[in-house]
Formats: C-alpha cells, structure tokens, sequence
C-alpha cells in the first residue's frame, strides 16, 4: 500500500511540476502581451494627437522604407495625404492617391472603387477593391472627392479639372 501511494504522490507532484512549468510559460507569455497592448495603445494615443492637431497619417509603411512627403522633406514610414486647397494638384498626393483621383479625373460619370482597381493596375480582388474603398474615402475627407451617392466618386466640386466642364 505505501508503495502505491509513493507512486500516486510521484506523478502528482510530477503534474505540480509540469503545471508550474506551463504558469511560468503563459506568465511570461502574459507579460510580452501586456507589453505589445502597451505599446500599441501609446501609438493610438499618439496618432490620435496628431489627428486632432491637423496632421494627416495615413498609412505607416515598414520603418527601413523612406516615403516622400508632399510638399518636400523626408519622413521614414509614414505616408500622408494633404488636403486639397486652392493650387495644389494630383501631383502634390502620394503615387497611389495620385493615380486614383487622375482616374476620376478622366471618367465621364461617377466610379465604384471596383472600377478604379484595374484602371490602376491593380488584381480585381475584394482586398485591393476594399482597400481602394479606403482610400476614396480618405480622399472625400480631404476634400480631392465627392461622394454625392454612397459608393459613387468624382472629383471634388471644388476642384477645377483640367478639360472637363466641372
């Protein structure tokens, strides 16, 4: 009988063991995670000061990519889209943004962002079309498009575009 409960006591306190094993494991699992959630808020907090003091980030690119800012200057991993005011031109936007509004620019009548897609060389896939659907939107809020009927871009009403009645 002692010799079965020695036995019992033996793998319990294996399992004991193992558990301790798997605690220590999440703990520090736990501690990286709450870390990453810290960091990721700071972030937040920090593009969302930008946002309220008029600064327009859009997209953050990988930290060793150098993107061009409108206007001149240099910034690493950031992309920004400016607002349209009197003078500036589709070639004052970042390439993907450009290609976009000369798109709208050009088309006869209001576009769907599944229309756009392949006009800018891009697959007609729904992650490029959804992802285009942001940038469109990101534009109307810059004042580049309108969208009059949900879905349905053209150029801004403010905007002169060269050979067109608008």
């Amino acid at each position: 009988m002692i010799g079965e409960l020695e036995e019992r006591q033996a793998a319990v306190r294996s399992r004991v063991a193992g558990l301790e094993q798997e605690i220590a494991a999440l703990t520090v699992r736990l501690e990286d995670e709450r870390n990453r959630l810290e960091r990721l808020t700071v972030t937040r907090e920090t593009l969302d000061e930008l946002a309220a003091e008029g600064v327009a980030v859009d997209a953050v690119a990988p930290l060793s990519m150098e993107v061009e800012l409108v206007g001149g200057g240099r910034v690493v991993g950031v992309q920004t889209v400016t607002v349209w005011r009197e003078g500036t031109t589709s070639a004052d936007l970042p390439p993907v943004y450009r290609d976009i509004v000369d798109v709208i620019d050009d088309a006869p009548e209001p576009v769907q962002a599944k229309q756009i897609v392949p006009r800018i060389g891009l697959p007609a896939q729904t992650s490029k079309i959804e992802g285009n659907r942001s940038n469109l939107k990101r534009l109307v809020e810059r004042g580049w498009l309108d969208e009059q009927t949900p879905g349905l871009f053209t150029a801004s009403s403010r905007r002169t575009v060269p050979g067109s009645a608008r």
